[in-house]
This record gives structure tokens, sequence and C-alpha cells, in this order.
């Protein structure tokens, strides 16, 4: 069949076949998506078989929950960034800490604290290297911004999170800082691990069909908040991860993978109460202000909440 006859099939189903008001916008990417499919199945002549087997495997991702980890795994999240990156290189929005991936695996209502927060709760302390984390949030004429709001979350030793691990008390590895006057924000916590895709999921079933490992190097997330500037979800990857650069994620950027100080002075350990060696990274963060006209850079989706 050509394509300009799919078309014509495609709309008798989706547009033509309406017998009441449809919504405009669903009923254009429903027949967008529809008439891609279609012709897939045509030029690639997908069988009867592999198109319900197919079907199955969405079904039992969402099942397993996995469709939020499915979705950068094959680089959409990534290419949504990509185009809300040209949106704003085309409304005259630059200069900003790069954005990246937000995952899955985020939890509204964290803690919220001025300036520092504690987010282990100390289960790991005999496990983990204990981790300072601190940074200025600058506005986007370059100025320290107070109370900006950031929100930072990551996974224990074992590369799991809160809340999605039982096991783990609640809200362990998450907490909301609001930058002091100075726009500073500081942290203690422990140096996460990467995580793999559950093996016997339905995301690395797909990635092991396609030649692929499901893994992450160590990460922690961000969203960062402020008046009158656009809200920045971003990640930072540790430095020295074995995956740093084969992120299955495809979230690794230049800009994000700031350098890991290793802490031994006795000075220093005493000024943050420390009596071992520990992990020090610095990470600034710019906003860029937001725009009338601009593309929200807000993103509606369901997220948790505990």
């Amino acid at each position: 069949m050509k394509n300009s006859e799919i078309d014509t099939l495609v709309k008798s189903w989706i547009v033509d076949a309406a017998d009441k008001p449809a919504n405009p916008r669903v009923q254009q990417i429903v027949l967008r998506l529809v008439s891609d499919l279609c012709k897939a199945i045509e030029d690639l002549d997908i069988s009867s078989s592999e198109f319900w087997k197919g079907l199955e495997y969405l079904q039992e991702a969402g099942k397993r929950h996995e469709l939020g980890l499915l979705a950068p795994g094959i680089g959409l999240e990534r290419f949504l960034d990509i185009r809300a990156d040209e949106a704003d290189a085309k409304a005259g929005l630059s200069g900003g800490t790069p954005r990246t991936i937000e995952g899955p695996l985020y939890v509204a209502g964290a803690p919220e604290s001025k300036g520092f927060a504690r987010l282990d709760d100390g289960s790991e302390n005999d496990k983990a290297e204990t981790l300072f984390m601190q940074g200025t949030v600058f506005d986007a004429k370059g100025k320290p911004l107070a109370n900006a709001k950031v929100e930072v979350w990551h996974a224990n030793t074992m590369g799991s999170y809160s809340f999605f691990d039982q096991t783990q008390s609640t809200f362990n590895l998450r907490r909301s800082i609001i930058t002091d006057e100075k726009g500073r924000y500081s942290f203690q916590s422990i140096m996460p691990n990467g995580y793999g895709c559950p093996p016997d999921g339905s995301t690395q079933q797909l990635l092991t069909a396609l030649g692929r490992h499901g893994n992450r190097p160590a990460h922690i997330h961000f969203f960062v908040t402020a008046n009158g500037h656009r809200k920045l979800t971003t990640q930072i990857n540790i430095d020295g991860d074995k995956y740093l650069w084969e992120d299955f994620a495809f979230a690794t950027l230049d800009g994000l993978v700031p350098p890991v100080k290793h802490i031994s002075d006795p000075t220093e350990l005493a000024k943050h109460n420390q009596n071992k060696p520990f992990a020090s990274i610095d990470f600034d963060i710019h906003l860029v202000e937001d725009k009338a006209g601009a593309a929200s850079g807000l993103v509606d989706r369901s997220r948790a909440a505990a």
C-alpha cells in the first residue's frame, strides 16, 4: 500500500469516523502516530505476530511501571531536552546551566531547610564515602540569587532510591534547600552509586535485543526554581564512574561533570566535623530569566509524592 493510501485510510478511521466534537490536538497526534505506525508496518513488513508481541511488551512494561525507564533508555527523554534547548535558543534564552533528564524517581514533598541540609539518614556511614556538595545559584545577570529553591535527590550505595525502595527511611537522600542571602546552598550526604535496569525487566529486555547495557553512572538530580527564572531540571554525573560517558539514558553532558576532590587535611576534617576523609564537589548553578512568549519550561507529568 502506498503512503498516500495509508494516510487516506487512517484519516477515515481517526477523523472521518468522528460523530461528535473531537479534541483537535489529540486527534492531530493520534492521526500522525497511527499513520506513521501503519507505514512502518508496511515498510518493514511487520507480521501480525510481531505486532501483537510488541503490544504485549508494552502492556508488560506498563504493568512493571517501567515506561518511565524505557523512555530515557531509547533516547526519547533526551530528545525532548534537545527540542527544549532549541526552543530556548530561538526565544533568545541562553547561558544557563545545561538541562538534562529528570528520570522517573523524583518524589515531591522533601523536607526543606535554609542554606544547608543533611540528606542521608546515617544508615550507610560504614559503607559509603561522606560527600559535601556546595555551590552558588546565580541569576540571569550573574548575581548570587537568594531564596532560590534547590531540590536534590540521589541513590544510596545500592543504587536505590527512597520511597521506591521501602527499606530506606522516608525522604532518605532527598531534600529541598533554600539558598541563603549569598545565594549559597550546601549539603552533606554520601557518594551515590549508579544503577542498572532490573535485569529481568522490560527495559533491559529491549536493550539486550538492541545490544546495549542498561547502566547509569552515579549521579545527583536537581530541580532549581526561583521567581522570574525558568525552572532548571538537571543532574551531575560523578566523575570517574565507569559508565560516565556511556550512560544508558544519554544524560551525561559537558558542564555537568564537576571534579570530585577527596579531602584528608586535618583542618578541613575538623571544620566539617569529620574523623575520616570525605569527598567534596563544587557545583554552581546559573538560571535563565523567564521571558514572555517563550515556551513554558515546566513539564506536566505524573510524579510521586510521599
